[in-house]
């Protein structure tokens, strides 16, 4: 017998459902003044240090010299780097990111337990760097990630900075359900993947108004010296909650096993 998400999305997939735009906005905003402040200074602190670690090993492999000397904005350009450095480049990046995925579902489950106003400590941040969480959302961030650098490519061959603009908003349309599928819905990646195509599918225009007012909230934070973009991006991971939550919601039973 399928359990209680699965019998949700099955219905969602037969009957569609409904989405208020108001609603869920003004849910993610109150989500969100709950762990502004903390989420932001676990991100600004997070990113500092992977900055760090991530130089420090680049100069141990290449030398200071050299790392300097790349660095030039001169020496950045993409038409400056050869085909290969691009490659390595892309392949890292994806690499990292799919790897700082559990940090990303960190993140939203500290939206829901501030939805619970349950305590929430740096370890939250953490918990799905373990099995079984880590190797799905390690998986589904690679084969998106994979599949968008591979459009973005195509893309930039082909000479259309607008369609680069249109493909990064449409994978993070079409995902945004993915990360919170795998750590509240208990889906395998590939699963994950396609139950949050065929949910968005269904209420593409509302999502992508949310996404786009989203990331205009998160800009507001530039303002403030740059730094600021790390108090404001929280917003992000209460709005992929609360999404969920209206769209797909929780029970008692997933709710304890969310926890663990």
């Amino acid at each position: 017998m399928m359990n209680t998400t699965q019998n949700r999305i099955e219905r969602i997939k037969n009957n569609g459902y409904e989405l208020d735009f108001g609603t869920v906005f003004n849910h993610a905003f109150e989500n969100y003044k709950k762990i502004a402040l903390y989420g932001g200074l676990v991100l600004f602190v997070f990113f500092f240090l992977l900055s760090i670690v991530v130089f420090g090993v680049i100069i141990a492999i290449f030398g200071s010299a050299a790392t300097l000397e790349f660095l030039k904005p001169e020496n950045l350009r993409p038409e400056a780097l050869s085909l290969n450095i691009l490659l390595i480049i892309s392949a890292v990046s994806i690499l990292i990111g799919s790897s700082l995925s559990p940090f990303t579902a960190g993140l939203i489950k500290m939206a829901y337990c501030a939805e619970r106003d349950e305590e929430f400590h740096v370890s939250t941040m953490f918990e799905f760097f373990k099995a079984p969480y880590f190797k799905e959302l390690f998986i589904a961030t690679l084969l998106v990630s994979i599949v968008s650098s591979s459009l973005s490519a195509i893309i930039d061959y082909a000479q259309i900075p607008i369609l680069g603009f249109v493909n990064t908003l449409t994978v993070s349309l079409f995902t945004i359900l993915m990360i919170p599928l795998i750590i509240f819905g208990k889906l395998k990646a590939v699963e994950a993947i396609q139950t949050s195509l065929m949910i968005v599918s269904k209420q593409p225009l509302i999502l992508l108004g949310l996404i786009v007012v989203g990331t205009f909230a998160i800009m507001v934070g530039l303002v403030g010296c740059c730094i600021g973009i790390f108090f404001t991006f929280p917003f992000l991971y209460s709005l992929n909650y609360v999404i969920y939550s209206e769209i797909i919601g929780f029970d008692t039973e997933i709710d304890q096993e969310a926890t663990l």
